[in-house]
């Protein structure tokens, strides 16, 4: 980005400089009232939404097509293939800093009949952020997710891309693409749910469910209505 940034400015350093050179020749004349140039459109965001269906009842998820378009589509065919009916959410990390609650809760197939894994799509890349509700990846090294996904309760931005890091896993960060429209507030239930202190290994030690949460169903359903403003 710095490198880009040194190209420009040299079409903005020439440009004030005939603005100066122009000036005298300018001097008597009236000024022109400057040109309002229009806001630029925002880009308009599709979502692909899904609702979640769990022993503690259900989430609904808007996905972003437009921004995480391979992320997006590799979970899609795992709701449309019917492959997370029956599976669980099996893991609740409770941080022990920042704001509270924080942390994440984690689902999926736990590496059972999954699919080929998706190319990662850092956030540095999608411009979206690991904010409370959101949706994000599962993974071992850089593009090996597959169907094992996060949501996140409160921020928990450390898990976002930073690219001027040396650490090859805070450079990469995780994969979010989309978040929860509603039902946070089961998401917060199974967060708060009962965990083992023995089971998991590493890092996940002490913070697997006991007994795990059934994900009874996902299934694709239509945008939600938009609140009246």
């Amino acid at each position: 980005m710095a490198r880009w940034n040194r190209r420009l400015a040299v079409p903005v350093l020439a440009g004030a400089a005939l603005a100066l050179m122009a000036a005298p020749a300018m001097a008597q004349q009236a000024p022109a009232a400057a040109a309002t140039a229009p806001a630029p459109a925002a880009t308009p965001v599709e979502y692909a939404y899904v609702a979640m269906v769990t022993s503690e009842g259900t989430i609904v998820l808007a996905l972003d097509k437009t921004h995480a378009p391979l992320t997006t589509a590799n979970f899609l065919k795992y709701v449309d293939g019917k492959k997370f009916d029956g599976t669980t959410f099996y893991r609740s990390m409770h941080l022990d800093w920042g704001d509270t609650p924080a942390g994440l809760v984690q689902g999926g197939l736990q590496g059972i009949k999954v699919l080929p894994p998706v190319a990662h799509e850092p956030t540095s890349q999608t411009g979206l952020h690991h904010t409370s509700g959101t949706i994000s990846m599962a993974r071992y090294a850089p593009g090996t997710a597959t169907a094992d996904f996060t949501i996140m309760v409160g921020d928990v931005v450390t898990l976002d891309a930073n690219p001027s890091s040396d650490n090859p896993e805070f450079k990469a960060g995780f994969a979010a693409f989309g978040h929860v429209v509603s039902g946070m507030d089961v998401v917060h239930k199974i967060w708060d749910a009962p965990r083992s202190a023995t089971k998991g290994e590493g890092v996940m030690r002490g913070q697997m469910l006991d007994p795990p949460v059934k994900i009874v169903s996902a299934r694709r359903v239509p945008a939600p209505p938009t609140p009246a403003q």
